[in-house]
């Protein structure tokens, strides 16, 4: 499918270029797309099916109108007379549609999911270390960014301290203390991934093959950043609780 591409701007919308999602003209089609065997992996990726490059900076307003008009067309009334395997065609288009969204609407899911297109499966994702915590009964270990090495450790010890000696004023003070400021690392990487948005964006309009792996190699020890620093500030608002 061919997607044109010369007048959209993302950030800019112009409403008479909305988004439309690709659907089968007829029931029949849409059947043969998605019939008995049917799988996820066989259809469009996200972005093509709301005919969207892919960008990290969306019209959310866009994507949402066209994703409830779709999902009229998708309704199960509108195929109650067609033959069953039409029926199971657009209930699998339907739930495609609705993970799409949900993906595309969230700006974090949004940067994982075009990730894993390029081939990037993030630490916390990693299917293999799911699979060994799920046998160990154990959590994730992830990989502690080196600069925050120290302060981990001492955080570390901290919330040992907590749960050993009670809640003692001068470790819960220190708590707080990192709380916040883990918390002011959370919204600066948040600025970061921003800024890496709009460097993706410009590189696929582009075609800047350099500046697209540059942009991509950097979101990915961004997120696992994110990821783990956001772990951090879990551990200490539960044992603050």
């Amino acid at each position: 499918m061919h997607i044109a591409r010369q007048n959209f701007h993302p950030r800019h919308p112009n409403p008479t270029h909305a988004v439309q999602l690709y659907l089968p003209p007829s029931a029949q089609d849409l059947a043969v797309r998605a019939g008995p065997g049917y799988s996820k992996n066989s259809m469009s990726d996200y972005f093509t099916l709301f005919s969207l490059p892919q960008h990290l900076h969306l019209d959310l307003a866009a994507l949402e109108k066209t994703f409830y008009a779709q999902s009229r067309k998708l309704h199960p009334d509108r195929f109650a007379s067609q033959p069953p395997e039409a029926q199971q065609a657009a209930l699998a288009a339907s739930s495609q549609l609705n993970d799409a969204y949900r993906t595309l609407r969230d700006p974090i899911a949004r940067t994982e999911y075009l990730l894993s297109l390029q081939g990037i499966q993030l630490e916390e994702q990693s299917r293999a270390a799911t699979d060994l915590a799920k046998s160990t009964g154990t959590a994730k270990k992830q990989v502690a960014p080196p600069d925050l090495l120290e302060e981990a450790f001492e955080l570390n010890m901290a919330l040992e301290e907590m749960k050993m000696g009670g809640d003692d004023p001068d470790v819960r003070r220190d708590l707080e203390a990192a709380r916040e400021k883990f918390t002011a690392m959370l919204a600066e990487t948040q600025q970061q991934l921003e800024t890496l948005w709009t460097a993706w964006d410009t590189a696929v309009d582009a075609d800047d093959a350099p500046a697209k792996e540059t942009a991509k190699q950097a979101m990915v020890d961004l997120l696992n950043r994110r990821s783990y620093i956001r772990n951090l500030v879990r551990d200490v608002n539960a044992a603050l609780e």
